[in-house]
């Protein structure tokens, strides 16, 4: 399989400089073989996995992966300092290069569990947790935040938050720019509705200069990434553009951000993707599992909607004949497109 390979060895702090965000029932490890094919360099993140359901449940296979989407994080949630402690000796184990401990996603689901965005409120007990995930393992242990919750004024608890965890041996955080309500708006909501306010991450790397800072929220192109890297932030972290439109902007990260003189056509994508899926269909998976996260390798590029067309159609897909079938259209409305 002709497909780009990164080292597990690679600096992971490196990496950070830029890397796609973890989401719930999205990125899975098809999702980040996809991803890997564009970017070499890049930091990858699974979704969220409950510390319980590693320690309690034994559910491993959730942290199934290959060796090709190194460096890889694996994100975390819980509020337990043990548990969680023995999970991320367990991700170390799977072969994790980073475990990172989600608090920002404002779900019912997951507060009700008491972690997530609820934990912003209790910075002490954040603390607790990431000095006991280090004490356990030997890898990066990172943390996933928001400028806070509710009513707070992140001038005031943001610092604090971020001396609490710094306290702890943290050394790498990445903000979403937005608060998030926990009561009231919905997790699609808390993506959009509150307002970005890039402007307290920057005040908090002013304030913690030995803290490498990731800023999350809002930001759709590597124009844009290049721009907050310049202004002195550490890393960027994008997520939604990333699985809508992975060819314009994941295609040059390696280069723009990176300088890495690399660049694969979505065309090169999709050749090395088929090697993948037809191994997916011998063991047996079925395979909306892969190319849901196809969708988009076309998007803004003629013949987009032919490949969505011949992909989406999966009563149809009883073997590799239909992924076959889309790379010929696509090839013969592009030879048809610039004759």
């Amino acid at each position: 399989m002709a497909s780009i390979k990164s080292t597990k060895k690679q600096d992971i702090k490196s990496s950070a400089r830029f890397s796609v965000a973890p989401m719930m029932d999205w990125t899975d490890r098809h999702c980040r073989y996809f991803h890997r094919q564009f970017t070499t360099r890049s930091l990858l993140y699974t979704e969220m996995v409950a510390a319980a359901a590693l320690v309690q449940g034994k559910a491993y296979h959730l942290l199934d992966h290959s060796q090709e989407e190194h460096p890889l994080a694996l994100q975390l949630g819980g509020s337990d300092p043990i548990q969680l402690a023995d999970a991320a000796s367990i991700g170390e184990a799977h072969g994790y290069d980073e475990i990172n401990l989600n608090v920002g996603c404002p779900s019912d689901r997951v507060q009700s569990g008491s972690f997530g965005a609820v934990l912003m409120k209790n910075p002490k007990l954040v603390s607790a947790c990431c000095e006991a995930m280090r004490k356990g393992t030997s890898v990066d242990i990172t943390v996933k935040c928001r400028i806070g919750v509710d009513d707070q004024d992140p001038e005031q608890i943001l610092p604090e938050f971020l001396n609490q965890i710094s306290n702890s041996g943290v050394s790498r955080v990445i903000i979403h720019a937005r608060k998030a309500i926990l009561k009231g708006l919905s997790p699609k909501e808390n993506r959009d509705v509150p307002p970005l306010d890039y402007g307290i991450v920057f005040k908090m790397k002013e304030k913690f200069p030995d803290l490498h800072i990731s800023i999350n929220g809002g930001i759709t192109n590597l124009g844009a990434a290049q721009q907050l890297l310049t202004k002195g932030i550490d890393g960027i972290m994008i997520g939604r553009s990333a699985y809508q439109k992975p060819t314009q902007l994941l295609s040059e990260v390696d280069k723009k951000i990176f300088g890495e003189k690399v660049f694969r056509s979505p065309f090169d994508i999709a050749e090395d993707m088929r090697s993948y899926l037809k191994e997916h269909f011998d063991k047996g998976g079925k395979p909306h599992q892969v190319t849901r996260h196809l969708m988009g390798l076309f998007h803004g590029l003629p013949g987009a909607k032919i490949w969505r067309q011949y992909l989406s159609n999966t009563f149809a897909h009883k073997n590799i004949d239909f992924y076959d079938d889309a790379l010929m259209a696509m090839n013969e409305f592009t030879n048809k497109s610039a004759a």
